[in-house]
């Protein structure tokens, strides 16, 4: 069902995000919103925010602050990532510099790997979480969560998405969401989530 917001209040969303996977993938979920969903980066000069928040939200606000006073526009953030049961809660906010600030997606896996060799199957639970938050053009963050359980896999398996998809097994799929379609993963991801409570609280907002 298309959602109406295409008010004078609401005409474009920007994505604070350099990922252009995130982008893709946020693009699709936000695709029965009746506005224009836009990346960051179509803004010449526009900030390079420094993740240094201890928190998904904090991170998050952050880049969607500092890009919506930047923009003029309303703007959606992203912070997201992995949390392994076995180490912790690791690698959470550092998901994208797991193995290094530069740090390549197989380097990551290749690292996440080793540090749950020989680890068993049923200590090998994880989640993914993410945080949004939305913020008009001088406003205060509000936020939408999701998570997605899982385990991580021996081995990676599938060739779409991103980051540590190959090995994030979700058992009620019998997948990864590497192995999954883009149109499956969309409907059950921590993304699609918090994404799903982020048009709930946008529709409310123009409400007002």
């Amino acid at each position: 069902m298309l959602v109406k917001l295409g008010s004078g209040l609401l005409r474009k969303l920007v994505l604070a995000t350099h990922n252009p996977h995130k982008v893709t993938e946020m693009q699709a979920l936000l695709a029965d919103l009746s506005v224009t969903v836009v990346p960051a980066t179509v803004f010449p000069g526009i900030p390079d925010i420094e993740e240094d928040g201890e928190t998904f939200q904090a991170n998050a606000a952050k880049k969607a602050v500092a890009i919506a006073n930047f923009t003029g526009e309303w703007t959606v953030a992203d912070d997201s990532g992995l949390e392994v049961d076995f180490l912790q809660g690791k690698p959470g906010v550092y998901s994208a510099r797991f193995a290094g600030d530069d740090a390549t997606d197989a380097e990551n896996n290749a690292k996440l790997l080793g540090l749950l060799k020989d680890v068993p199957w049923e200590k090998r639970q994880a989640r993914f979480r993410s945080v949004l938050a939305i913020v008009r053009p001088g406003g205060e963050p509000l936020f939408a969560t999701g998570s997605c359980e899982g385990y991580i896999d021996f081995e990676a398996r599938g060739f779409e998405g991103f980051g540590y998809d190959p090995l994030f097994y979700v058992p009620d799929i019998g997948k990864t969401f590497a192995e999954m379609a883009p149109e499956e993963k969309n409907r059950i991801s921590h993304r699609a989530k918090a994404i799903e409570k982020a048009k709930e609280i946008l529709v409310q907002l123009l409400r007002e």
